[in-house]
């Protein structure tokens, strides 16, 4: 006699051989698919370029870096805010070139009032951001062709920035942005004036960059970190200069980061003329200034087309440590044929 019991398991047997004959090509596809996810997900980073602005991007015709709008704007800010009412003495010839070349707009205005005025930075600081609002209000009263009067930009610049606008998107992104010790809103006019927004590189701004108002630039904002974003107020010793830059090149890493959250930054490359843009890159590469990133590559394309040669960059630059500080040092700036693979890409 059969067990009918029997019987029923002999029947089932084949079922659940068939069953695992018809998930298992699914289970192995399945697999190979999530493995697929995985490594884009992997694959997905971006690297960020930021750029300073005087003698890196733009350049002055004889004294006008010294005598224009921007410059200007100093002597008008320190006047209105902590004189009389009237403009200082101008900047180039009421501080030494080393107290403002390579300095930030923050460190500048404070230098100006006690050479000027004899104010003491613990006076001055506190309407640091009255001056700074001064500054940008007397540019933004001008039009752009007084803003850019003896400015222009660099050879090569507006040509590797429209070739860097085209990689804005892809798996390979890459984000361009500022770090300027020119004060955000200043910034902004001056990169219109010279044509240099234009060019759809720079990439839109981080949320918190509209929470203050930089009149009639909503339109042209863009990432970055800036002199007005911070200010250390500490204009005795002389490696603030570099030292508040690489904060801000820290609060542009930041902002880039939040922008992209599920996105990996794995390099950052500053582009930068003065020693203090080198010391900054340097710095943020071997101090705990970028601590909350371990891992983050720090380049640094030092550019000679300012006041400094490139044998005096390369010497503070030092040795190349691979993964973690890499930087190249291009006599002709941006105008070199090699500055796209310069920044790593």
């Amino acid at each position: 006699p059969v067990d009918a019991n029997d019987e029923s398991q002999h029947l089932e047997r084949p079922k659940r051989q068939e069953e695992k004959m018809t998930t298992a090509p699914f289970s192995f596809l399945l697999s190979i698919f999530l493995a697929f996810l995985h490594l884009c997900e992997e694959t997905r980073a971006f690297t960020l370029i930021t750029f300073d602005v005087d003698g890196t991007l733009v350049q002055g015709s004889g004294n006008a870096a010294d005598t224009s709008a921007h410059a200007r704007a100093f002597s008008h800010a320190v006047g209105r805010v902590l004189g009389d009412g009237d403009a200082v003495t101008p900047v180039a010839q009421a501080l030494e070139r080393t107290d403002f070349h390579g300095s930030t707009d923050g460190l500048i205005l404070l230098r100006l009032a006690r050479a000027t005025l004899g104010i003491d930075a613990k006076e001055s600081s506190p309407r640091l951001d009255e001056m700074m609002a001064a500054m940008y209000e007397h540019m933004n009263a001008m039009q752009d062709a007084e803003v850019a009067l003896g400015l222009s930009p660099l050879p090569g610049v507006i040509e590797r920035l429209d070739h860097l606008e085209g990689r804005r998107r892809g798996d390979d992104r890459v984000v361009c942005g500022l770090v300027t010790g020119n004060v955000e809103g200043i910034a902004r006019r001056k990169m219109q004036a010279l044509g240099i927004y234009q060019t759809g590189a720079l990439h839109p701004p981080h949320r918190e960059q509209l929470a203050r108002d930089w009149k009639d630039t909503d339109a042209v904002g863009f990432l970055g970190g800036f002199g007005s974003d911070y200010c250390s107020n500490n204009i005795e010793d002389f490696d603030r200069n570099h030292l508040d830059r690489a904060e801000q090149i820290a609060i542009a890493v930041r902002r880039a980061s939040e922008l992209y959250p599920d996105e990996k930054l794995r390099r950052v490359v500053h582009v930068g003329d003065p020693p203090a843009d080198v010391l900054a890159a340097k710095a943020c590469a071997e101090e705990s200034i970028l601590g909350h990133l371990p891992d983050l590559c720090v380049g640094m394309v030092a550019v000679a087309t300012g006041s400094y040669t490139g044998e005096e960059l390369r010497e503070l630059a030092g040795d190349c440590k691979p993964g973690r500080w890499e930087p190249v040092v291009l006599e002709d700036g941006m105008a070199d044929e090699n500055f796209i693979s310069a920044c790593g890409l």
